[in-house]
């Protein structure tokens, strides 16, 4: 395993310097999931529920997410985000959400597009709880990223 590079050689925390590094276009897609009962999947699709269209709320909360990283995360490099777009689509028990984050820089998007995942998969749990409590967040991973030196990884 390499070693991990938010740690010095004493082992405390730090922000890795990534002045060296060349800028490159870099893409990262993320996926969660949202599962909920029948009933509440159909009003969240019906876009008529107290709150108004969630997906959209959602949709919408997961870009803000996306450029609030650097704040969020500790050890994150505040980066120029050249895209940001989540969806919030229909899938088998509950609501699937992707995101698809870009950038040219020094580093990469993959902490951008989780946040952006996690905050839309925690906005429609807001927005839903009144008609479900037990509505579960699951499956929150990096799918791609491209771009930098390490190159494409895909799961």
């Amino acid at each position: 395993m390499s070693k991990l590079t938010h740690f010095d050689e004493t082992g405390r925390a730090r922000m890795v310097d990534v002045s060296e590094k060349a800028l490159t276009s870099r893409e990262a897609v993320a996926e969660g999931f949202v599962r909920m009962a029948p009933e509440t999947l159909a009003l969240a699709l019906s876009g008529e529920g107290r709150k108004g269209d969630v997906r959209a709320v959602a949709e919408i909360a997961g870009v803000m997410a996306a450029k609030q990283t650097a704040t969020l995360i500790p050890m994150c490099h505040p980066l120029p985000i050249t895209r940001a777009e989540v969806r919030v689509e229909p899938g088998e028990g509950g609501l699937a959400v992707t995101a698809r984050v870009k950038t040219t820089g020094q580093t990469g998007v993959e902490m951008e597009a989780l946040t952006a995942v996690s905050v839309a998969c925690l906005t429609l749990y807001d927005m839903l709880k009144a008609a479900e409590k037990g509505m579960v967040i699951e499956g929150v991973r990096l799918v791609s990223k491209t771009g930098g030196k390490s190159g494409a990884w895909s799961a």
